[in-house]
C-alpha cells in the first residue's frame, strides 16, 4: 500500500547544475516541506531526465506525490533541450550527463545519498546510458520502454530505418524552439503538417524538413544512412545508441525493465532483461499488453483491442498493490532507497500479461474483446516453452509438418513507389501535425500532433478515412504485394509466449530488398465481426543485405536462393480454438519503415528505385517457416 501524504512541497526552479564540461543543465528540485518551508532532511531522491521540458505541467502532481511521501524529486532538461545549454545530439551525451546529475543530486545537503531514476521512452534510454557510467550513488532504476541495441531495434530495425525518429526530430525540434526562436518553430511546424509527404520523398537531398535546424538534420541523416557495424566505424558502438555493446559495464543496481507487447521497445525491453537478468542482481521484467507511454500502463486497451480491466495498473490491486503507475514506482523505490518492504522482495522476476481468451465480441466502444490475464514466471524466455516451426505450405497453408520436396515457391511483386501501408504497429512518435483551428497560435498547438498509424493492435485492413495510402482499401492480404500462409481453424487453444523468429528462403531479381513478416490471430466471422478480425500479434522486417551479419551489407545475386533469418517482436498470446494463425509476408510497411529501393545503393543515398519480384520458397529443401515458442497447455 502507498502511505498517505505527510508533507507539503517546495520547488527550487533551475538550481544551476553544471556538467563536467561546464555546460549548464536546467534542473528543478522539489523538496518535502511543512508550512511552506523546505525540510532539511536528509531524504532519498528520485530523478527524471527528459528532453520533453522539465516545466511540463504534469511534473507538478508527480512532484507532490513524491515529496508528500518523503522523497526529493528532481527533473532535468537533457543537454540542448529547452533551458539546458549545449547542443542536442540524439542520445550522445546522456551517459556522462546522467552520471553527473546522479552525483550532483546525491551531494545536495538535504539528500541522504540514495538516488533512484525512472522514466519512459527517451527518459528510459537515458537511464541505460547513465548506468553504463556506474555513478556510485545510483541505488535503483525503473526503465519503462527504453532501448537496447539501437541498430537492431528501436532506432533502426534489422537494417531498416524506423521513420518515427525523423518525425520525432521535426516535431520536437519545433517544441524546443517555441520560446527561443518562434520563426524556426513556425517553419518546423509547417513541415510537420506534411510529414507523411516528406517521408515519401526520402532520401532527402539538400533540402529537408530539418534544413533550418542543421544540428538535428546531421544526426537524423546519420541514423538514416548508417546501418553497417564495421569495426573501424565506432558509430554503433556509442554507449548512448547501443547499450548491448556495454552490458558488461552496466551498474549492478536493482532494476525493473517494463514494457508492452504493442510498444515500440518490446524487443529492446526483453533483450535488456535477458542480457542482464542473469548477470546482475535484482533484475525484473514486467510486460503488459500496452502500447507506448507511461499513461498506457493505466489503460485496458491497445489500439482497437480491449484486454479487460485487469490489464491496467490502476484497476488490479491484486497484481499491482500500489494502485497506479506512480504507486508501483513508490513501492519499488521505497524498498530499495529506504528499506521499506511492501512485498517487493517477494515479487516474481518475470511478470507477463498473456493476451487472448476474451469473448471476441464488440464492446460498447467498438473494440474487440480480446481479453487476457497476468501470470508470474521465473525466467524469460520461458524454460518450458518449446520453439516450434510452422512451415509455409505450397497451397498457402501453415502447418507443423515440412512442405513436400516439390513444394515450389510463391512470388509477389514489390514496387517501392507503392509500398504496403502500415495499418497498426509497435510504434511511437510517428506523427505529423493537424492543421491549426482558427484563432489558435500554432506555436502553442504542439498538442495537435497526430499518429500516422494506429498504435498497437487493429484489424489489418486499410480504411480510407484513417490511413493514407495510394488507392488501396481493404484487408492487407488482398494486396498484390502480399502473400499469406495460415493454419486451418485450430482444434485446441495454442499459447505463444516468447521471442518469435522467421526463417525465409528467398530469391529475388534485384540486388537488395526487404522482408516484412507479421503473425496474426485471425478471428472467424461472427455477428459482431462479419468479415472476421485480423489481429496483429507480432511482426518484424529485415533488410536482406544484412542476412549474414550487420558488419557490412552483402548484396543478392539475382535468382540465387538465400536464407534470411530474423527476429520479430516478442509476444504472449493465446490463439483460441476456432481461430487461425496467419503469417503475412511482404517487402514493406510504410511509413513505419523506410522503403527499400531494391537497387543495392548505399543506405539513404539511392538515386532510383526498381520493381522487384520476390520469391518465397517452401519445399523440403527450402522449408520457410515461422518459429514460435509454444507453452504446453498443461503447464500454463
Amino acid at each position: 500500500m502507498v502511505p498517505s501524504p505527510e508533507y507539503g512541497t517546495t520547488l527550487a526552479r533551475d538550481m544551476g547544475m553544471a556538467a563536467r564540461d561546464g555546460v549548464h543543465l536546467a534542473t528543478d528540485v522539489w523538496r518535502p516541506a511543512r508550512h511552506g518551508e523546505a525540510l532539511p532532511g536528509p531524504f532519498p531522491a528520485v530523478m527524471v531526465r527528459t528532453p520533453y521540458d522539465r516545466t511540463d505541467p504534469r511534473h507538478g502532481p508527480e512532484a507532490e506525490f513524491w515529496t508528500s511521501r518523503g522523497f526529493v524529486f528532481v527533473v532535468q532538461d537533457c543537454r540542448g533541450r529547452f533551458a539546458s545549454d549545449g547542443d542536442f545530439v540524439l542520445f550522445a551525451n546522456e551517459g556522462p550527463d546522467g552520471y553527473d546529475a546522479v552525483e550532483w543530486v546525491a551531494a545536495l545537503a538535504f539528500c541522504d545519498g540514495n538516488v533512484g531514476t525512472y522514466g519512459t521512452s527517451y527518459p528510459g534510454w537515458v537511464q541505460n546510458a547513465l548506468a553504463i557510467e556506474q555513478p556510485p550513488h545510483l541505488r535503483a532504476m525503473w526503465i519503462n520502454q527504453g532501448g537496447s541495441n539501437g541498430n537492431r531495434t528501436a532506432l533502426r530495425h534489422n537494417g531498416a530505418m524506423e521513420l518515427r525518429w525523423l518525425a520525432w526530430a521535426v516535431a520536437h525540434g519545433a517544441t524546443t524552439s517555441m520560446e527561443s526562436d518562434p520563426e524556426l518553430a513556425q517553419a518546423l511546424w509547417e513541415h510537420g503538417l506534411s510529414m507523411y509527404e516528406w517521408l515519401r520523398r526520402l532520401p532527402w537531398r539538400e533540402e529537408s524538413p530539418l534544413s533550418e535546424l542543421p544540428g538535428y538534420d546531421r544526426w537524423a541523416r546519420e541514423l538514416y544512412e548508417r546501418g553497417d557495424e564495421v569495426s573501424e566505424d565506432r558509430f554503433w558502438h556509442q554507449s548512448g545508441l547501443n547499450f548491448a555493446a556495454h552490458y558488461d559495464r552496466t551498474a549492478d543496481v536493482p532494476t525493473i525493465y517494463s514494457g508492452g507487447w504493442y510498444d515500440s521497445y518490446a524487443r529492446a525491453t526483453t533483450d535488456n532483461f535477458v542480457a542482464l537478468g542473469g548477470r546482475l542482481r535484482h533484475q525484473k521484467l514486467l510486460m503488459g499488453p500496452w502500447t507506448h507511454g507511461s499513461v498506457t500502463l493505466e489503460q485496458p486497451t491497445a489500439g482497437e483491442v480491449d484486454l479487460g480491466p485487469a490489464a491496467a495498473m490502476n484497476s488490479n490491486d491484486e497484481v499491482f498493490p500500489g494502485g497506479s503507475w506512480l504507486g508501483e514506482l513508490f513501492r519499488w523505490f521505497d524498498f530499495w532507497l529506504r528499506g521499506n518492504d511492501d512485498g517487493v522482495a517477494d515479487t516474481a522476476d518475470v511478470r507477463i500479461f498473456v493476451m487472448g481468451g476474451g469473448t471476441g465480441r464488440r464492446t460498447e466502444e467498438g473494440l474487440l474483446d480480446h481479453g487476457g490475464r497476468w501470470r508470474d514466471e521465473a525466467a524469460w524466455p520461458l524454460e518450458r516453452a518449446v520453439v516450434a516451426p510452422f512451415y509455409f505450405q505450397p497451397d498457402g497453408g501453415l502447418d507443423r509438418f515440412p512442405p513436400p520436396e516439390d513444394g515450389g515457391s510463391s512470388s509477389f511483386p514489390y514496387d517501392p513507389r507503392h509500398p504496403m501501408p502500415t495499418v497498426s504497429a509497435n510504434t511511437s512518435s510517428l506523427t505529423d501535425f493537424v492543421p491549426v483551428p482558427q484563432r489558435v497560435d500554432p506555436l502553442r498547438a504542439i498538442s495537435l500532433m497526430r499518429p500516422m498509424v494506429i498504435h498497437g493492435a487493429a484489424d489489418q485492413r486499410v480504411r480510407a478515412d484513417t490511413l493514407r495510402t495510394d488507392d488501396f482499401t481493404g484487408p492487407l492480404e488482398l494486396r498484390d504485394d502480399v502473400i499469406v500462409f495460415e493454419t486451418e481453424p485450430l482444434d485446441d487453444d495454442i499459447e505463444v509466449t516468447g521471442p518469435i523468429a522467421a526463417t525465409i528462403y528467398l530469391s529475388s531479381d534485384v540486388a537488395d530488398t526487404d522482408l516484412f513478416v507479421m503473425v496474426q490471430d485471425v478471428y472467424p466471422s461472427s455477428a459482431d465481426w462479419p468479415d472476421g478480425f485480423r489481429l496483429n500479434v507480432a511482426d518484424g522486417l529485415m533488410r536482406v543485405r544484412y542476412r549474414e551479419g550487420f558488419d557490412r551489407g552483402r548484396l543478392l545475386t539475382p535468382g540465387e536462393v538465400v536464407t534470411v533469418e530474423f527476429q520479430l517482436y516478442p509476444t504472449s498470446n493465446l490463439f483460441v480454438a476456432g481461430h487461425r494463425m496467419r503469417v503475412l509476408v511482404s517487402s514493406s510497411s510504410f511509413p513505419r519503415f523506410d522503403v527499400n529501393p531494391n537497387t543495392g545503393e548505399p543506405l539513404g543515398r539511392h538515386t532510383r528505385t526498381r520493381l522487384a519480384t520476390n520469391r518465397i520458397h517452401h519445399s523440403a529443401s527450402h522449408p520457410s517457416s515461422i518459429n514460435v515458442p509454444l507453452v504446453p497447455l498443461s503447464a500454463r
